[in-house]
């Protein structure tokens, strides 16, 4: 099935054509100002999100760019944004970015602790001219503790709070699950979450701007919740693949194809679990779910069904029932399945496949409007916008 349009919902804005330099419109935080320091990974992910919910955001780039190797025109995380070039180490830099923060509601910059606060766009300096700022601050390990100044990346921050230990096979090491769980659940998504909630106090009678300190380290600690009180409960093993959830219980986890695929399999109440068994071919012959001693022989059993056919065969059996099973995807097999294709999960805006904004609004609809700002395209419509002719080199 070819993957749908533009992505738009009914009602929503029509989409602009890529690149095209103007203000967002619509999406429930239409009307919203967001300054983002250039970054990599979940500074500007938090950003794009905030965007793509239809923030006006003008992200600051560095002449030269950043140090992430990819090709402006296809970093979708900076899709629905608008950009303008600014030298921070150079005169007149700061001030030209405290300019936009005065008439911002949100910033968001992905430094390490301290070095925003050299540059002179730090929480005070940036407070000085705007004290309803939300000030968003995305790093790994926090703004403070023995880390704080130290470098790392997603796998590190994961594999301190536990997260990285649980996923993967018992007799292997952990699995890296790219950079999904720290930078972006761990990471941007907590950075969103604390600046909707700071700003939603900033707009209080009586509120004021404040500092979000996201850091990804407490994001991703905080999203095990449910497995630490699973262990405290003495539900939950402190060990990898062994458990409900990690692989470790046979109707639970993936399996192999004979033709190299792979299909997912999470039957776990009894219900689903019948449902499963019967259509996979083992009905009573399946060992007991509940006698976890046989669970290495219900494991075999599966593995053996499912090497039996096909990853399109098997898909064919379970697709539309209640087992709980499906075929797992590539990324470029993901925009074709049937039911995201008809939801419009993924959208085709200037010649990229992506993912659509989420989640979705009956009211105020979100889109893809633009697609990946250009580092500096947008330095004429910012300024006549926000009403900073500094940003052409002219005096305000």
């Amino acid at each position: 099935m070819a993957v749908t349009g533009s992505g738009t919902e009914p009602g929503a804005t029509p989409a602009a054509e890529p690149g095209a330099g103007s203000a967002p419109a619509g999406g429930p935080l239409a009307g919203v100002r967001v300054v983002e320091l250039a970054g990599i990974g979940p500074g500007p992910f938090a950003a794009m999100l905030l965007a793509d919910l239809g923030a006006d955001v003008v992200r600051v780039d560095r002449p030269g760019g950043g140090g992430l190797a990819v090709d402006p025109a296809y970093d979708v995380t900076n899709r629905n944004k608008r950009s303008v070039l600014i030298d921070l180490k150079a005169d007149g830099g700061p001030a030209r970015v405290l300019d936009l923060v005065e008439r911002a509601d949100v910033l968001i910059e992905g430094f390490r602790p301290g070095v925003a606060e050299r540059l002179g766009v730090g929480p005070a300096d940036c407070h000085a001219r705007n004290p309803a700022l939300v000030y968003g601050r995305m790093t790994g390990w926090g703004q403070d503790g023995p880390l704080a100044h130290t470098a790392g990346h997603d796998i590190a921050y994961i594999a301190v709070t536990g997260a990285l230990g649980m996923i993967g096979r018992p007799d292997e090491p952990p699995a890296v699950p790219a950079n999904l769980v720290g930078d972006y659940a761990g990471g941007s998504l907590y950075l969103v979450i604390g600046v909707l909630a700071a700003l939603r106090h900033a707009r209080t009678p009586g509120g004021a701007g404040q500092v979000v300190d996201a850091a990804i380290v407490d994001g991703t600690a905080h999203l095990t919740a449910m497995i630490h009180g699973m262990v405290a409960a003495g539900g939950w093993q402190d060990r990898r693949g062994v458990n409900l959830l990690d692989g470790g219980c046979p109707f639970y986890g993936t399996y192999e194809t004979s033709d190299g695929g792979h299909m997912a399999v999470g039957a776990l109440e009894q219900q689903f679990y019948d449902t499963f068994v019967g259509l996979l071919g083992l009905g009573d012959r399946a060992p007991a779910r509940k006698d976890l001693a046989r669970w290495g022989e219900l494991r075999e059993a599966v593995a053996e069904r499912f090497k039996s056919r096909t990853r399109a065969q098997w898909t064919e059996v379970f697709e539309g029932t209640d087992a709980c099973v499906a075929p797992v995807l590539s990324l470029r097999e993901a925009p074709h399945h049937p039911h995201l294709a008809a939801r419009g999960t993924f959208t085709d805006f200037g010649g990229i496949t992506q993912p659509a904004p989420a989640p979705r609004f009956s009211v105020t609809p979100t889109a893809v409007t633009t697609g990946p700002a250009r580092p500096g395209a947008d330095t004429a419509s910012v300024a006549a916008d926000w009403d900073v002719p500094a940003l052409l080199g002219k005096d305000a």
